[in-house]
């Protein structure tokens, strides 16, 4: 089997994923734009802990009797007969590990093996996934860490079960940021507050930790970073003193090194945005990026930059004869056969389902 799949409506919960896909969307596929990174972080914040499940329904006492039936029915051996076809062609993702005595070791591994079953919610009855992730944990795990991960992965469900409730009560968290340019750190503290809560009624510490742990360290990087981006009373120095600083305080480790290249990216793109409106050579962006990113990076982002200035010539080309050819033609259909033509001289076919989108962005940078 090949290509990991993870599920939709649970957490990737992984900032640093978000920002690089930012990056992606502002330096290649169109170019830098004025953006704040705020706006980001902000969004990035208040759909991460409303993002955990799409279960609206909690467990009830027939589950067990469902189970059953399940099983009876589907008789799976290992729990990957019959997969949904979301599922088929693809590798399971996550992770058993149990110690020298066979007891359970939880890992992160262990929720992302619980998540990428569950993302078949919807194509299969909840009854025989329940049926399906319990024969493949039985099947590849000794007792008694095999009963272990089946409890875990019940009250797991419960869990993302329960989780709406407080959604509900938060909803509209993100939407308020959208309109008014901030985002209520206070009423997301609460938020997370609750979910923390709500994690104790279900799982020990050491899952608590395992399981969201990771993605509770981004959550509280990314906003202590709007945090500071708010904070009217400093300077920008002050303000990246600041950051740095807050990075410079987590505990050494895997967690502290993604957050460090995200920090980096953040300050690369900020300080590309201002040098090139300040109207700075290419020399000196590449010295900038070579000193944050290292010079590979500097080399490619050089290369995207002159990518960027051909494919902008080219544009301001076709716009103009495309102005052209509308206002000189008395014939609609006939000019638009000539701007199909002029398109495709000026540029390829993935440069060509980019142009609208090119166009949006300009109009909305000139306005």
């Amino acid at each position: 089997m090949s290509n990991n799949r993870r599920p939709a409506y649970l957490p990737i919960a992984i900032i640093a994923v978000v920002i690089i896909v930012i990056a992606a969307a502002v330096i290649v596929w169109f170019k830098p734009d004025s953006q704040r990174m705020e706006t980001a972080q902000s969004a990035s914040i208040a759909s991460a802990d409303t993002s955990e499940s799409t279960l609206s329904t909690a467990l009830n006492s027939e589950q067990t009797e469902q189970t059953a039936l399940a099983q009876n029915q589907f008789a799976f051996v290992t729990g990957l007969e019959r997969l949904p076809r979301s599922l088929r062609d693809t590798q399971v993702d996550g992770e058993i590990i149990i110690n020298e005595n066979k007891q359970l070791v939880v890992t992160e591994g262990l929720r992302r093996l619980f998540d990428y079953f569950l993302s078949a919610i919807g194509e299969e009855d909840e009854a025989v996934i329940f049926a399906r992730v319990e024969r493949y944990i039985r099947h590849h795990t000794p007792e008694p860490a095999a009963s272990q991960a089946v409890a875990i992965f019940g009250n797991y469900v419960a869990y993302l079960k329960a989780l709406p409730d407080i959604e509900k009560r938060y909803g509209n968290l993100q939407l308020q940021a959208s309109k008014s340019g901030e985002l209520d750190l206070n009423a997301i503290a609460q938020q997370k507050q609750e979910v923390a809560s709500l994690r104790q009624q279900y799982f020990d510490k050491t899952t608590i930790e395992a399981f969201f742990g990771a993605s509770d360290s981004y959550d509280d990087y990314s906003m202590e970073m709007v945090r500071i981006n708010q904070n009217e009373q400093m300077s920008e120095a002050q303000k990246q003193a600041a950051r740095q600083d807050y990075v410079s305080r987590l505990p050494d480790g895997a967690i502290k090194t993604n957050i460090k290249q995200q920090a980096n990216l953040n300050e690369l793109m900020a300080r590309t945005e201002r040098m090139k409106a300040a109207g700075a050579s290419p020399e000196a962006l590449y010295n900038m990026r070579r000193e944050l990113v290292g010079a590979p990076a500097a080399e490619r982002l050089a290369q995207v930059d002159q990518e960027d200035a051909n494919f902008d010539q080219r544009f301001t080309q076709y716009e103009t004869q495309k102005a052209q050819l509308l206002s000189q033609s008395a014939n609609p259909a006939a000019a638009q056969i000539q701007i199909d033509q002029l398109e495709q001289q000026l540029f390829d076919d993935a440069e060509r389902k980019r142009l609208s989108g090119y166009a949006a962005l300009q109009k909305t940078q000139t306005q």
